[in-house]
């Protein structure tokens, strides 16, 4: 994506499952006080990277003071020659910190597949290094999703975004091939995301009051866990359906 581009985010995140009549609502709400981004309605794609064992994301779950994870993200479907970013984030007392820097997709995928630096090695990437060490992270999840961001006419650095046809998968984990996967939400479901790095206006406190939105604990890669992963032993069978063959 061209434009400004930003590697360092400390700021709260607050998370929204809305319906269509919200969406609707919401939008309208908000129409004097944010608009729309530079890159309008895009597709973000992720890989994110666990241990064998899913310790990273069974960590995450219970809720811990902090928490941290690795992911691979482009926007849109990269070529191996097209910029990609490798990220680290982590949550500690409800503040988001991201960490993130960028290279080509397929020096990205020797670098964490393979522990082949990569030729501009920064300050991020010896944090990822660290991370990498203590957990020998694998690519373990795809999780794509088509979003449209706003941005604060007044703060810019307040932001919402609206994430809808979250879809995932556990094959072909690589960016590249394609922006493909099962559904994450039931079809009609919105994921809206608030990002600011402080209290939030008077005007937005009052907006998703009127529209009945309340914060919803939700994480993609959780989720994605929870519902579809967890359960699932070596055969690929979930604990149900081997009872039921024994």
């Amino acid at each position: 994506m061209a434009g400004k581009i930003q590697f360092c985010f400390k700021r709260y995140e607050k998370k929204y499952l809305l319906m269509p009549d919200q969406l609707t609502k919401m939008m309208a709400g908000m129409e004097e006080h944010m608009c729309a981004d530079q890159f309008g309605r895009y597709t973000i794609c992720n890989i994110y990277y666990d241990t064998d064992d899913y310790q990273l994301i069974r960590t995450s779950l219970e809720k811990p003071v902090y928490k941290e994870k690795l992911r691979m993200r482009s926007y849109g479907v990269p070529g191996s020659e097209d910029e990609v970013f490798v990220e680290l984030k982590k949550k500690y007392e409800s503040v988001v910190y991201k960490r993130r820097t960028a290279m080509k997709a397929a020096e990205a995928v020797s670098y964490l597949h393979d522990g082949v630096l990569p030729e501009q090695e920064d300050q991020i990437c010896r944090e990822i290094d660290w991370f990498m060490h203590c957990y020998h992270p694998v690519p373990k999840v795809y999780i794509a999703y088509d979003r449209m961001a706003f941005a604060g006419v007044e703060d810019p650095e307040l932001r919402i975004t609206f994430d809808t046809n979250l879809r995932w998968r556990d094959r072909e984990l690589d960016l590249c091939a394609g922006d493909y996967g099962e559904p994450l939400l039931p079809s009609r479901q919105i994921l809206m995301e608030i990002k600011i790095p402080g209290t939030a206006p008077v005007w937005l406190a009052h907006l998703l009051s009127e529209i009945g939105a309340f914060p919803a604990s939700f994480s993609k890669y959780g989720t994605c866990y929870r519902e579809n992963i967890a359960g699932m032993g070596l055969s690929g069978k979930s604990e149900r359906e081997v009872g039921i063959c024994a």
